[in-house]
């Protein structure tokens, strides 16, 4: 009996303090975003795409495991299938491989505690001596304590815990702060013989003014730099990094850096994600990870830019650059350009490829090339439209949602069965024209060359398509236009007057043009350029 009535005091007291604790601790975060993650509820298939921990390893080289939600890897799978990528799939391409390797641990929908509860103890299996473990979590770390998704850690970073039974399961947990859970983190990985680092949250699609992206600054940025500092370790600002290039793009390219909510980041907001984290690596003052780091250069457009002289880029497809050599080959436009320009105040660019939709010339980097090479006062040409009809998903994957409003679709490509977010023509418009603008200089959009087809005895036109899409766009952003379908066409129609007399201003088909008909096209484009109040006009001859 005496031995019950201990038993019996000792629950008493232990239930008491579990309700002390209740009562003194913070309440938590509210879930403001209102998102909900499901892939921590299917863990098992999660399981299936994440990496052994350790299994990258290359001889004695370390490892650098990232740990973290969503903004680091998205979706069950992490395969982009819904349209959202996480940084961490893209962070591997900043470092050398030769040197570490990168494995991405993240998964959608943790917190602090459900990560160190759940998948923590298998991930710290694989951390060698040497190795570094970046920990970017919090996004999660709110919302009810014992029901629910039950993730949320107590607000702050002192050393007070709180048992709860989780109402679903019967569960009992001990929760432990955020700033807790951070200390949990790192003094594991130092018992490993491995280097911690901190990494703050991405930001949202969420702006405190019109020109600032709201930050975290009283919650999780500051908890983290407070950790950072009582255990130093390294913090890097991913978030301060990102917004601050978020608030030079403005609302409407921030828009697209996010898919289906405004957390989760398509495949553009993730890649910035991802440069901005190795930027913050670079910057981060006694950080030895920075010496695993590739160079950090932008991709640019290699040329010789002159002092007190524009450059005038040109981008689009075959009909703008093509084989160029001799009088029998094929040429595009831009190739002869120096015909129109005054060279002597400009400096000509071709950076257009043979085969290339608005929407490849975008995926493969050749825009990224143009747009870091931008400065005040430059010129950007812009013409597609040839190779932006047809498959989407099949064939060469290379065309555009038809028409000119912004919409956008994930597709899963027959080639590689990899998934792609494609966008309409008149988006892949609108974000040219706004990368321009957003560097200084001047787009200029240009509609698809004619092709040498001539129903009922003209020349063809293609109302409804490219060649009339542009224009539309160039109408709304109130961007200077030049209407090479129709200028070009009226001349052949004028000139030519059928298929075979027009022929001699193509090569070898319908739609690539000779070393005469590409300098007619030069000759369409001054006299189009002339009509409009753009300044380019003043650097033709």
């Amino acid at each position: 009996m005496k031995r019950y009535t201990l038993l019996l005091a000792l629950c008493t007291l232990t239930m008491s303090v579990a309700a002390q604790n209740t009562r003194d601790t913070k309440a938590p975060l509210e879930d403001v975003n209102k998102v909900r993650d499901l892939t921590l509820d299917s863990l098992n298939k999660a399981n299936t795409a994440r990496p052994v921990p350790g299994s990258s390893r290359k001889g004695s080289n370390p490892v650098l495991f990232l740990v973290g939600n969503s903004t680091m890897r998205t979706g069950t799978l992490g395969n982009g299938n819904n349209g959202q990528w996480g940084w961490g799939y893209f962070a591997h391409e900043y470092f050398d491989k030769e040197r570490i390797t990168v494995e991405n641990h993240a998964l959608g929908g943790t917190s602090s505690r459900t990560f160190y509860n759940k998948l923590w103890p298998a991930v710290l299996e694989g951390v060698k001596p040497g190795d570094w473990v970046i920990i970017e979590l919090g996004h999660n770390d709110n919302g009810p304590y014992d029901e629910g998704r039950a993730r949320a850690s107590i607000p702050g970073i002192g050393t007070d815990s709180m048992i709860v039974t989780i109402k679903e399961t019967g569960v009992v947990e001990t929760i432990y702060s955020y700033g807790e859970y951070m200390r949990k983190f790192i003094r594991d990985v130092r018992n490993r013989g491995a280097y911690p680092v901190l990494c703050s949250l991405t930001p949202r699609n969420s702006w405190s003014s019109e020109t600032t992206i709201t930050r975290k600054s009283e919650t999780f940025t500051k908890w983290q730099q407070e950790i950072a500092r009582e255990m130093d370790v390294p913090w890097i600002d991913l978030e301060g990094t990102t917004a601050r290039k978020f608030e030079t793009y403005g609302p409407w390219k921030v828009n697209y850096m996010f898919y289906l909510d405004k957390i989760h980041t398509s495949e553009f907001g993730a890649k910035t994600n991802a440069r901005s984290a190795a930027e913050a690596i670079a910057a981060c003052e006694g950080l030895t990870l920075k010496e695993y780091l590739l160079p950090l250069d932008l991709p640019m457009e290699l040329f010789k830019r002159e002092a007190g002289k524009p450059v005038v880029f040109f981008t689009g497809d075959s009909t703008v650059k093509n084989e160029d050599k001799d009088k029998d080959s094929m040429w595009g436009w831009a190739s002869v350009a120096h015909t129109v320009f005054n060279t002597k105040k400009c400096t000509l660019v071709n950076a257009a490829k043979a085969g290339r939709s608005a929407r490849t010339f975008l995926e493969e980097g050749r825009w990224d090339k143009v747009y870091n090479s931008l400065q005040p006062g430059d010129y950007v040409l812009i013409q597609f439209g040839h190779n932006d009809m047809g498959d989407i998903a099949g064939g060469k994957a290379r065309a555009d949602i038809r028409g000119v409003r912004d919409s956008s679709h994930v597709y899963r490509l027959e080639k590689d069965r990899t998934y792609k977010v494609v966008y309409s023509y008149g988006w892949y418009l609108r974000k040219f024209v706004g990368d321009v603008r957003e560097k200084g200089a001047i787009p200029v959009i240009i509609s698809m060359t004619p092709r040498n087809e001539w129903p009922n005895g003209k020349i063809e036109r293609r109302p409804g398509s490219c060649a009339t899409w542009a224009k539309e766009v160039a109408d709304e952003l109130g961007v200077a236009f030049v209407d090479m379908h129709n200028l070009t066409a009226d001349y052949l129609d004028r000139k030519a007057g059928s298929k075979e007399k027009a022929a001699k201003y193509y090569k070898r088909d319908h739609t690539h043009t000779s070393l005469l008909g590409a300098e007619l096209n030069a000759k369409m484009f001054r006299k189009g350029i002339k009509k409009t109040d753009c300044d380019l006009k003043k650097l033709m001859k």
